[in-house]
């Protein structure tokens, strides 16, 4: 008899964590590697908010606390939806878990039964499909590449939907593509939801504040209030934040969900770190202005990528909304040959040849469900990134 479950079978390690792990491999060697897979900010956790978690050490809020998090976090998640978002909660409606992807896994594992689908459109972030068939579903995958600005279309959305569609995922800015949807686009979506009041909507918000050149965040239950009772709106601080370590992320939505959810925390992981979840308070409720500051960094590294990459034999990168990712396609480069020998037959031959010869760390667009592209994240110093993409225009340029 095996030990291990079957389901385990069809769920793959995070790719972007292993790029992560093997450049930090080699950089332990002695390689010269410039690392451009990891999705988080380069910035330090802003001053005020390490400042809330020693004073929460100091006073002795060192202990358990609510299975779903203290009151005064939950009473900052619903003052910021509804000055962000203009969306009313209550904290009976909250829950915060040990990231958004703890949040996002108890939705799935508190709604779906063997065989039920979910709606998530390629290229996705790496963790949604294996969620889904973690909890026992099926992720249906919904292409929406270049030709739509890596955006699902009302049409393509429809067509997917079925009796047995239990969710739909929306990521707006989108990792890995940085796509976002304006009001009207999003519209058009929620239009085709109303029309079928079985599907559910989990909308993963996490890079709201990483928005540029005018572009207008908005989120489903804001677009269309019908939708907020099968709504679960996910966000957390580890993006704006610079707070990845601290590991908080929050859901609002209905009641008898976020019970659900809480049930499952309760016998899983119990409450996120105390400390960490003073620090989200006052991340939430504390001063807002850095982020037009890091969003202005972040803007001219991402002008700094797109033109450098642009200059690359064989890669097309066209312009994000927001988030701190590039998505280009390498089309130009396959069936080609490096000039250390290696032939490239995919996005992940390209990724494993630039890292090996030039020492550049991205994450290959198969990971994310659509190729021939690679993801590179400009979440790092200008200097690293103007060398980055150096580097990748010499190894581009060799290919034969």
């Amino acid at each position: 008899m095996a030990f291990l479950a079957d389901k385990l079978a069809r769920v793959k390690p995070s790719p972007t964590i292993a790029v992560s792990a093997l450049a930090a491999e080699l950089q332990a060697a002695g390689r010269d590697v410039i690392a451009l897979g990891a999705g988080e900010p380069d910035f330090d956790t802003p001053e005020h908010i390490k400042a809330a978690a020693r004073a929460a050490i100091d006073a002795g809020r060192t202990k358990y606390t609510a299975v779903d998090g203290i009151a005064e976090l939950k009473e900052a998640v619903c003052e910021k939806l509804r000055r962000d978002n203009g969306l009313e909660y209550t904290p009976a409606q909250v829950s915060v878990g040990a990231g958004g992807k703890q949040v996002l896994f108890n939705a799935l594992a508190a709604t779906l039964d063997e065989g039920d689908e979910v709606i998530i459109p390629a290229p996705f972030w790496v963790s949604y499909p294996d969620m889904v068939r973690l909890a026992g579903g099926v992720p249906v995958v919904v292409t929406a590449g270049p030709e739509t600005g890596f955006r699902l279309t009302p049409a393509r959305l429809e067509a997917a939907i079925t009796p047995r569609t239990k969710w739909l995922i929306l990521n707006s800015p989108a990792n890995p593509t940085g796509a976002g949807y304006s009001r009207a686009e999003m519209k058009a979506l929620t239009d085709v939801l109303m029309r079928h009041p079985h599907v559910r909507v989990l909308s993963d918000d996490i890079y709201e504040h990483l928005v540029f050149d005018g572009f207008e965040f908005c989120t489903p239950a804001e677009v269309e209030p019908g939708l907020k009772g099968r709504t679960l709106t996910v966000n957390g601080v580890s993006k704006a934040y610079a707070m990845t370590g601290w590991r908080i992320g929050y859901g609002a939505g209905p009641e008898e969900l976020i019970a659900a959810m809480r049930k499952i925390q309760s016998q899983s992981t119990s409450s996120p770190c105390s400390i960490s979840q003073w620090a989200a308070v006052a991340a939430l409720a504390g001063p807002q202005d850095f982020l037009e500051e890091w969003r202005a960094v972040f803007r001219r590294r991402r002008d700094l990528v797109v033109e450098g990459l642009n200059a690359a034999p064989g890669i097309d990168c066209p312009v994000p909304q927001g988030a701190f990712y590039v998505y280009p396609s390498i089309e130009g480069c396959i069936g080609r040959t490096s000039a250390g020998g290696t032939e490239i037959s995919d996005d992940e031959a390209f990724a494993r040849a630039l890292l090996e010869e030039e020492g550049v760390a991205v994450v290959f667009g198969a990971a994310f469900g659509l190729s021939p592209h690679i993801r590179v994240s400009y979440a790092t110093s200008d200097e690293a990134l103007e060398e980055a993409c150096a580097r990748i225009r010499r190894f581009c340029a060799g290919l034969k």
